[in-house]
């Protein structure tokens, strides 16, 4: 996988050497030798991973970390601290800076890689929710929401797998004071918890009794439930091998035995802080979605959904031999509604019709609104005789029961005009079924209005 990573180191040396090592798995290096000048390159060019070194004059590297991540334009870049420091203490003040891992010197090599490589599909996946949820002219709205999202590291919900009980019952008391955890000893059993429940991080044991703390990590992300939820594995002195294979699983961090509380709190904290991140995006790029496809006054489907649906329903039916029908419905003197009682009250009378035409579909019926005052029902499996009932039974409903205009009780009655069309011939398409269906229903306003007619008529 390329990415573009960034050395931050003030000895060339071992600028020189990570950089080579980089550059032979084909990553994109930049370099900076001091802290202002790896600013200036995050804020001007795209850097998708930090390699930071702690200790260099001036600025060092726990202050770069803290501006980066303070910064909405850079604080998704993920940074890895790298430092001759091996104290616990050293650990836990980069993650407080917002550090997203550590690599210790002299750095080995699979180390190296395997964490860039975790962290550069991370870049990529955040980059791409990122450029969805929102277009450039919003982008500022967004990063001030993703900041008061991200405010908030505490009220997680937390299961940790693990068959020491001492240890396990430590962390549980460790955790206790921001999080909430679920402590489980059989693996199986917590995956049927994972299953069942909503949690906002698992940690799992590699030293499982009987059991292969690995397996339950394949496990976990094969759930597409869990697919996203963070997984912090808990690792022996000497396993690095299966620490390796972890990430290379899907594993998010790691905690080595004997466990610091501290380094635990912190880790748990910039994981949670994470999901919750990725959690807005993704759900920011649901509702562009949503929006992209949805009439926002009615709640219907819009034009553009209608007219890409409709188009894969008729190949379907076409290729399936199966029945298929088009109802267009249109408010008969909409514009004497608006000019009489105001726009404000067109858009109530759009909305009730909206909610008429629903409660008279199917679930399978797809309901959208065309523009204006003009909807259309697209009828899976459903032939013209059929679909006329149902054009009937929406233009008796319409003008059978009164629109209630104001909160006072005034009503108006509403008509509506229904135009229905069917599959009907091997060459039919979309425009040539919606064609017809708007042709019936010109022809039920030139003969009255308030009625139904089908092409077949």
């Amino acid at each position: 996988m390329t990415a573009r990573v960034l050395v931050v180191d003030d000895i060339l040396a071992n600028v020189k050497l990570l950089e080579a090592r980089l550059s032979a798995e084909y990553f994109e290096v930049l370099t900076a030798s001091n802290g202002p000048d790896a600013l200036e390159i995050c804020a001007r060019e795209r850097a998708d991973i930090v390699l930071l070194d702690v200790m260099m004059p001036g600025m060092d590297g726990f202050e770069v970390c803290r501006r980066l991540k303070s910064n909405p334009r850079t604080q998704h870049i993920p940074v890895i601290m790298v430092t001759a420091l091996d104290q616990t203490s050293d650990r836990v003040q980069g993650l407080e800076a917002g550090a997203d891992d550590f690599l210790t010197k002299p750095v080995d090599d699979i180390a190296l890689i395997t964490r860039v490589r975790n962290f550069a599909r991370l870049k990529t996946l955040t980059d791409e929710m990122r450029m969805r949820a929102n277009t450039g002219e919003q982008m500022g709205l967004l990063e001030a929401m993703q900041q008061k999202h991200q405010a908030s590291t505490e009220g997680g919900r937390l299961l940790i797998v693990d068959d020491h009980p001492r240890s396990a019952q430590r962390m549980v008391e460790a955790l206790e004071k921001e999080h909430t955890s679920h402590l489980e000893a059989d693996p199986q059993v917590a995956l049927q918890r994972l299953i069942a429940g909503q949690f906002d991080l698992v940690m799992v044991s590699l030293s499982l009794e009987g059991s292969d703390g690995l397996r339950l990590c394949s496990q976990i992300r094969a759930l597409d439930k869990h697919r996203h939820t963070p997984i912090v594995v808990l690792v022996e002195p000497g396993a690095e091998a299966r620490l390796l294979r972890g990430l290379d699983l899907g594993v998010n961090d790691y905690l080595m035995r004997p466990i610091d509380r501290n380094e635990m709190l912190a880790r748990v904290r910039t994981q949670i802080r994470r999901r919750r991140y990725t959690d807005f995006l993704r759900n920011r790029l649901e509702q562009s979605v949503e929006a992209a496809v949805t009439d926002p006054l009615t709640g219907l489907h819009n034009r553009r959904y209608m007219e890409s649906h409709l188009r894969t329903l008729v190949e379907e039916s076409l290729h399936k031999g199966r029945a298929l029908s088009m109802l267009v419905a249109d408010i008969d003197h909409f514009k004497q509604v608006n000019d009489r009682f105001g726009h404000d009250v067109g858009d109530v009378v759009l909305r009730e019709f909206a909610a008429r035409l629903k409660r008279n579909t199917r679930g399978i019926d797809l309901a959208c609104r065309m523009g204006g005052e003009e909807f259309v029902v697209i009828m899976p499996d459903t032939d013209i005789e059929k679909a006329c009932r149902v054009g009937e039974r929406l233009r008796s409903g319409t003008a059978g029961e009164l629109f209630k205009i104001s909160q006072g009780g005034e009503s108006i009655t509403v008509t509506a005009s229904v135009g229905v069309a069917s599959l009907e011939m091997a060459n039919d398409t979309s425009e040539t079924i919606f064609k017809r269906a708007d042709q019936a229903l010109y022809s039920a306003k030139r003969t009255g209005r308030n009625k139904v007619v089908s092409d077949a008529a």
